[in-house]
Parts: structure tokens; C-alpha cells; sequence
């Protein structure tokens, strides 16, 4: 089982809100509004936790070792709303999320395959962890810039605890876990093509409640991760190829190959198709 080691692991990397935060530090002068009210928008995202969990517990009945793993996710998400909660309550209560617009971003997600639910994640926490470095540069205000180095840095192993499980899923299900993470990869790889950021929080989960149906959807404002994306963090062309790159990096390791590009993963993932057709 992997849960006992990546328990132990995280808790000596754990950060506590009330002594590693500076709050001290806080200068009201290098906070705009701008900036403030973007605070608001990930505390909400980041509450979103909570459904996915639901989502993973429910989608992995049959395997008590992921889902033990999901109380440490959980909490340490949740505690990255809370953290970002907090920060608007002591300088900016005003701005700060209601019980009924956190609640708005708990809805059912459909059920998917495990598989390619957990390389969509592993995917958004390699994204997240650049999201937030980036964030942490464009903030100006010491005490949130601080914040987001901390949530970017805990989204990274994030994404390793995700790997772990996912070389796991190749040991026991060889190229069916395979197929499954080269087809997600190949999608969240491609994404500066979509001409949208893939991330599992602005992709659609339930088709009964189409369209309202992504999380991102759901926020009291609902076309403001582009906006901060594009315009106000500026999560350009340079950042994006960090994202695309940790992707390949971390599928060549975990497959023993080589993957340049995306078009390079999705010529594995078409062997891949043609091997299982055969077998």
C-alpha cells in the first residue's frame, strides 16, 4: 500500500496556517483591488475539492489504499481555500466567500473511469503548481505572494503522490493504464490548441446539468479564470510550455520513452490502441 508512506511523507512537509503564514507581514498598500478579488475566485475553486473527492470515493469502491489517500488530498486542499479564506477575512472581509457561494460548487460529478480521472488530475496538479508560482510572482503584496509559493508547492507533490498511484496502475494493469494516461496526456498536452486552459475545474461533469456544469461555472464570476490567465498573471506561451513539459517528463519516465512533443505521446498512444486490438 502506498497511503502509510505518502502519510508520513506529507506530514513532515505540512506548513501550519497559523505559525508558516508571515501575517505580520501584510501591507495593505500593495494589495489592489484587482488583485484582491482574484483571491476570492481561487478560495471558491479551490473549495471544489470537496465534490471531486466525493467523486473519487464513489468512482473507487475497490480500492481502499487511493481512497485512504484522499483524506490527506482533501484536507490539504480544503486547507488551501481555507488558507486563501483567511487571508480576505483579516484584510479583505469584505470580499470574502459566502457559506452559499462555496456550497455553489458542490454539485454530483458523472462517473468516469478511474484511470483517466486520475491522470486528469495528476495533469491539473502539474498545471496548478504553475499557476500558482506565477501568481506568486504577479501579487506585490508580501503576505499572499508568500501563499501561493506554499499552495504551488504543495499542488507539486500533489502531483507525485498521483504518480505513485498511477505507476502503481501499470503494474497491475499494464497497457490498459497505459492507453488511459497516454489519452488524457495527449488532451491536457494539446491544450494551447483548444484555445482553452484544461484543468479539471472548467471541464464539464455532469451532463444533466449542462451547462452549469463545470465548477468554474458556478463562481460568482464565471469568465475569470481566463481573464486571470491571460491578462492579469499573464500565463503565457513560456509558462504553458512548463505545464506541456512537466506532462511529457513525467509520462516518458513513467512509460520508459521518450515524448518530445504531444504528437510524439499520441504516436505511442495509437500503438498502444493497435496492441490491445490485436491482443
Amino acid at each position: 500500500m502506498l497511503y502509510p508512506q505518502l502519510f508520513a511523507d506529507l506530514e513532515k512537509a505540512r506548513w501550519d496556517m497559523a505559525d508558516d503564514i508571515a501575517w505580520d507581514q501584510f501591507d495593505a498598500s500593495k494589495l489592489s483591488e484587482e488583485q484582491a478579488v482574484t483571491i476570492k475566485m481561487n478560495a471558491i475553486t479551490e473549495w471544489s475539492a470537496l465534490p471531486a473527492t466525493e467523486m473519487f470515493l464513489r468512482d473507487n469502491r475497490d480500492d481502499s489504499d487511493f481512497s485512504a489517500f484522499m483524506s490527506i488530498w482533501f484536507y490539504e486542499e480544503q486547507k488551501h481555500s481555507l488558507v486563501l479564506q483567511e487571508y480576505l477575512r483579516r484584510f479583505r472581509p469584505d470580499l470574502a466567500p459566502t457559506e452559499e457561494e462555496l456550497h455553489a460548487v458542490r454539485f454530483e460529478f458523472d462517473p468516469a473511469p478511474p484511470m483517466e480521472t486520475l491522470m486528469l488530475h495528476f495533469c491539473g496538479e502539474v498545471r496548478l503548481t504553475q499557476w500558482y508560482r506565477r501568481a506568486s510572482e504577479w501579487h506585490t503584496e508580501p503576505v499572499i505572494k508568500q501563499i501561493y509559493k506554499t499552495l504551488s508547492t504543495d499542488e507539486a507533490r500533489h502531483g507525485g503522490a498521483y504518480l505513485k498511484y498511477m505507476k502503481r496502475a501499470i503494474d497491475k494493469l499494464g497497457d490498459e493504464a497505459r492507453l488511459a494516461f497516454a489519452k488524457i496526456g495527449m488532451l491536457m498536452a494539446s491544450s494551447a490548441r483548444s484555445g482553452k486552459p484544461l484543468h479539471p475545474t472548467n471541464l464539464h461533469v455532469n451532463k444533466d446539468l449542462y451547462p452549469m456544469d463545470t465548477v468554474q461555472s458556478r463562481l460568482p464570476d464565471p469568465e475569470w479564470l481566463e481573464r486571470w490567465l491571460d491578462t492579469q498573471i499573464h500565463f503565457g506561451k513560456e509558462w504553458e510550455g512548463r505545464v506541456v513539459g512537466g506532462i511529457l517528463r513525467n509520462l516518458s519516465s513513467l512509460f520508459g520513452e521518450t515524448f518530445e512533443t504531444a504528437a510524439d505521446l499520441n504516436r505511442f498512444r495509437k500503438q498502444l490502441v493497435a496492441n490491445l486490438g490485436q491482443a
